[in-house]
């Protein structure tokens, strides 16, 4: 039945092994198994698992690499951002479709059921996914291709950017996900994450990756930032049915990486949340300097940060916060 379900979603019976399928494509094997781990794929051996799409991908890579307009090296690069990211969609969709089936009545009748209802949905629900994933990335592609091209138009560099960086952390997270069951951490994890990632982007920020307990996410700006971090402590905080929340935002040059921000203000944004006081946004000194007067900070006793010693955080405020 497993292999019915893979029929389904692939369109085809596997009948290449990895010699064939590299020879079909007309590349050698190193370099198809060099795409195959990229892509994210155990070797499969001498074992029929590969279909003739796989050999269309192969060749369609092989062809770009042959045009010349991208090296070796950076298609297999892309590609393993592209098995990642899809990796990772794969399986937050099949425990979705897993939690519809199990809802169903007749989800108890055994793995065999499963396999068909999961076969059912897989052809049902496929071709629309496909042609949405499409959409979604070529979008999400024209967003990024746009804040590229403003960044050179500006001559700054691409990848070195000055950004505000936030981090999102639920309180006490480590105890809670002790005292529920498996289904009520999953839904936690899943509510806190979805509705942080809805709060940052309606804002204009973009979430950059989620790690459960916490949300990492980037604005174009310090007041951007804040007014993130307090949009985040409104709708996660005053939930009762969620944990409290603390944000740590900090201001600088940060490494733009496969999807991925690094540098000094990632890593102080995260040190931060692990001294603020729950609902509360707490910032460096960078991002205070460029805040209008919407806002004013009070300076917390200082911190020994680790990686960045002694530190005076900083929590930030609307002004009608305190005035009114």
């Amino acid at each position: 039945m497993a292999d019915e379900l893979t029929r389904a979603i692939m369109g085809a019976e596997p009948t290449f092994t990895s010699d064939e399928v590299a020879a079909a494509a007309g590349i050698s094997y190193e370099e198809a198994r060099r795409l195959w781990r990229a892509l994210g794929f155990p070797d499969s051996g001498d074992t029929k698992a590969f279909v003739p799409a796989d050999v269309d991908a192969l060749q369609t890579v092989s062809a770009v690499v042959g045009s010349g307009l991208v090296d070796d090296d950076t298609v297999v690069r892309l590609t393993r951002a592209l098995g990642s990211t899809m990796s990772r969609l794969a399986e937050w969709q099949i425990s979705t479709i897993a939690e519809l089936l199990e809802r169903r009545e007749d989800s108890a009748a055994g793995p065999e059921r499963w396999t068909r209802s999961g076969k059912d949905v897989a052809e049902a629900m496929g071709p629309v996914f496909e042609r949405l994933l499409v959409y979604a990335w070529r979008r999400h592609l024209a967003a990024s291709a746009s804040r590229a091209q403003a960044l050179a138009a500006d001559e700054e560099d691409l990848l070195h950017q000055t950004m505000t960086v936030g981090f999102a952390d639920l309180v006490a997270f480590t105890a809670l996900s002790n005292d529920l069951a498996d289904d009520g951490l999953a839904d936690l994890v899943e509510q806190f994450e979805s509705r942080c990632i809805d709060v940052v982007t309606q804002a204009g920020g973009r979430p950059i990756k989620t790690l459960g307990d916490s949300v990492l996410f980037v604005a174009d700006g310090p007041e951007m930032g804040v007014d993130i971090g307090f949009a985040i402590v409104a709708d996660i905080g005053r939930d009762r049915n969620l944990p409290d929340v603390r944000v740590g935002i900090g201001t600088g040059s940060v490494i733009s990486r496969l999807g991925d921000v690094y540098g000094p203000p990632v890593n102080l944004a995260a040190r931060l949340t692990a001294v603020a006081r729950r609902n509360r946004v707490i910032i460096d000194e960078t991002t205070a300097a460029g805040l209008s007067d919407r806002f004013e900070t009070r300076a917390m006793a200082q911190r020994h940060l680790r990686g960045f010693g002694n530190v005076e955080p900083l929590v930030v405020r609307h002004r009608w916060a305190y005035n009114g």
